[in-house]
């Protein structure tokens, strides 16, 4: 009998191969995504001192107000404007994108060039 992988468990794998190669530092930190069922989350990560330099989710009052639901891909591109502007607010230009093991399509491509558009270099 064949036991396949739930997807979370493969996602979280995939992360994890991609965290050996990135990694964020006070010059040029991590835009790392995650997104569950009903929201997505960002933050921008300097891994070196392990801080959170700023975040933002779809839960957020500014997302949530300009958007009926929060998982679609017009939720993902207001949370990839407004982490942007999070970040050039706090003097952050250039980042490495984490997309987190899921696929770069949909929601994470469209927050990912939201956030390009809003200023933020990757």
């Amino acid at each position: 009998m064949i036991n396949k992988k739930s997807r979370a468990e493969v996602r979280t794998k995939k992360h994890s191969r991609i965290r050996h190669t990135l990694s964020g530092t006070a010059e040029r930190p991590r835009l790392s995504v995650f997104r569950s069922n009903n929201h997505m989350y960002a933050q921008i990560i300097d891994d070196d001192k392990a801080n959170t330099l700023c975040a933002a989710s779809t839960l957020d009052k500014e997302v949530k107000d300009a958007v009926k639901k929060t998982n679609n891909v017009e939720a993902a591109e207001k949370l990839g404007e407004l982490i942007a502007k999070k970040a050039l607010d706090k003097g952050i230009n250039t980042v490495v994108f984490d997309r987190g093991g899921f696929i770069y399509a949909g929601k994470v491509k469209a927050l990912a060039d939201a956030a390009r558009e809003a200023g933020l270099t990757f």
